[in-house]
């Protein structure tokens, strides 16, 4: 057989992966994920490693500068394995599968994951992080290496794993499974790392909306300030880093990712229509700011900042108490010491990352100190255009237009829609990403119900394009197959779509929430959404809560002001005007 691909070279190179073309230089023999690639394996009976990440993933970066750049490392896997590497962000399906198989077989998972396959590309052991020298538990890689060469057994896998079978349960034990996750001494959920639960807020938002439950009150709101005071929130600039590594929300991982700002726009769009806080306007208007002075490019929005800046963790976002002192005035700086936590040893490496003493006012200190950090070396941007990320950050303006009453904001969401389907969508494929201008033409349900779901808000406020509504759907349905699989690339399998709400709504939800609100625009009848157990769920959770009737179906003639109405609706275009709310219709023309 004669083969097109020289697997005597990296060829990473030719990737429209910006986290791939990051190994293009590794002395490692890397190939990209493909049809060919692995008939090969199974003609030379070579073994394959696969090592799956992203460009903005620390200890990705770590494995790089170590191991991936070893030479004896390197001359080992280039002459008995064939090296794979993914970009978890182009290929979600084959992140998903082996993500599974490790969390399967190790009870944990995260990034880079590295996967070592039979030449028939069963697994047979995976990694996270692989030191080049024995260290924290894990052995070297070279050795571990020449144990995997020598191993012929895979491990018996079946996909999905049992842990990710979900149970149905009623709205009460869902709230009270929620409220007993909550950190009373820290706010957010869990005694760990903390994480922005954007899903959870949401559903939270909109049963207070509805109930006016004080405890739940009080866990949206110390969650919301907390998140917004302390180190996950880039105080300077505005937007979000990913998590904290800790559980008082003082140190975060500093990469910014696209689907964070958009979540997050989201909920505090929907806690300032509820609360009415000035701190959370604040926060709107501070994302919108860094979306569109760092993610924002020919109409849409890159998929993330680097962590790491020169190969140093939070590089660009720290300061040393010597270099506040050179950059600001006495005044200036008894401002900085009166609001922020800020110490000569420093909270991060022996430099200070800047969090809030209080919620207030942002300044002339916070540009002035914005201004001189512009000055800086910056973190790499992935440039890479994700179409669910883009689509979900489009919903994020409506949520933002409904908050302020901005219709600019509409219209921006509307020109993102827009622009999304003049770009991503050529013939009948919905591409998943793009870069550079060239397109990666598979589809994932991930985008095709992304994207289903942005055009039925865009399709409820102005009422426009019902053909591209009908014609999604039609898409997304194509993703059920005796149950929703991610996706039908002919280079792998049938991939189950997962159902775990976190970071952001997972393609089931997406798919399920999506196909629910146009049943309802087009006055179309639905299926009941069955509650799920909590923790993981409750985007589809939200899904559910709409389904049994606790959203306000109000069918009218014209759109009433989103500050006229609750939280919880959706407005019908119709003849004539009714509110259907938990199982009643009544006929009224004003709110």
């Amino acid at each position: 057989m004669s083969n097109l691909i020289d697997i005597s070279r990296n060829n990473l190179d030719k990737s429209l992966s910006p986290y791939l073309r990051q190994h293009a230089d590794n002395p490692i023999h890397w190939q990209e994920w493909s049809k060919e690639i692995l008939t090969i394996a199974k003609q030379y009976q070579k073994k394959i490693f696969v090592s799956i990440g992203y460009s903005t993933c620390h200890w990705c970066h770590v494995m790089a500068q170590e191991a991936f750049s070893n030479q004896d490392i390197a001359h080992y896997l280039n002459e008995h394995f064939i090296s794979i590497k993914v970009d978890r962000e182009q290929r979600p399906d084959i992140d998903q599968y082996f993500m599974s198989f490790i969390q399967s077989t190790t009870g944990r998972g995260g990034w880079p994951l590295n996967v070592f396959l039979t030449p028939q590309a069963d697994p047979i052991i995976a990694f996270t992080y692989l030191p080049v020298v024995s260290r924290y538990g894990m052995p070297a890689m070279l050795d571990l290496l020449q144990s995997i060469q020598k191993t012929e057994e895979s491990i018996p896998f079946m996909y999905p794993y049992d842990a990710t079978k979900t149970k149905e349960t009623s709205l009460e034990s869902l709230i009270q499974a929620i409220l007993s996750s909550y950190d009373e001494a820290f706010g957010g959920f869990g005694s760990d790392n903390k994480f922005p639960s954007a899903s959870t807020l949401l559903l939270l938002i909109s049963y207070y909306e509805r109930y006016r439950d004080d405890a739940v009150k009080k866990i949206i709101e110390q969650t919301l300030l907390i998140m917004m005071t302390r180190g996950m929130y880039d105080h300077l600039q505005g937007g979000f880093f990913r998590y904290c590594i800790d559980r008082k929300w003082t140190i975060p991982h500093f990469e910014k990712m696209l689907y964070d700002q958009a979540m997050l726009l989201w909920t505090y769009s929907w806690g300032y229509r509820v609360f009415k806080q000035d701190a959370f306007r604040s926060v709107i208007l501070g994302i919108l700011r860094c979306l569109n002075e760092s993610f924002f490019d020919d109409g849409l929005y890159f998929s993330a900042h680097d962590a790491d800046t020169n190969h140093i963790e939070g590089k660009t976002y720290l300061w040393s108490y010597d270099e506040l002192h050179e950059v600001l005035h006495p005044t200036e700086l008894s401002y900085l010491m009166n609001n922020y936590e800020v110490s000569q040893k420093g909270n991060f490496e022996g430099k200070n990352h800047l969090i809030r003493k209080n919620v207030g006012d942002y300044g002339i200190v916070e540009e002035k100190l914005l201004k001189e950090r512009n000055k800086r070396m910056q973190p790499f941007i992935d440039r890479k255009i994700i179409t669910s990320w883009n689509a979900l950050t489009g919903i994020a303006f409506v949520m933002a237009w409904r908050a302020l009453g901005d219709k600019s904001l509409l219209h921006q969401a509307e020109l993102l829609l827009k622009k999304l389907v003049q770009k991503h969508i050529v013939g009948n494929v919905l591409a998943h990403s793009s870069y550079d201008g060239v397109l990666q033409r598979q589809e994932f349900l991930e985008d095709v119900s992304s994207l289903l779901l942005f055009a039925t808000y865009i399709y409820e406020e102005n009422r426009n394009n019902k053909r591209l509504l009908i014609s999604l759907r039609n898409k997304v349905n194509t993703f059920n197959d005796s149950g929703w699989f991610e996706s039908a690339i002919r280079d792998f399998f049938k991939v189950r779509a997962l159902d775990f709400d976190h970071p952001f709504p997972s393609s089931v939800s997406l798919a399920t929430m999506a196909l629910l609100r146009c049943s309802i625009l087009l006055k179309e009848e639905y299926p009941l959404v069955k509650y799920r157990s909590y923790s993981g769920n409750e985007f589809y959770n939200l899904c559910a809560f709409i389904s049994n009737g606790h959203w306000h179906c109000i069918h009218t003639p014209r759109i009433f002001s989103w500050s006229e109405v609750p939280l919880n609706t959706l407005q019908i275009q119709d003849t004539s005007y009714s509110d259907c709310f938990e199982g009643t219709c009544l006929t009224r023309n004003r709110y």
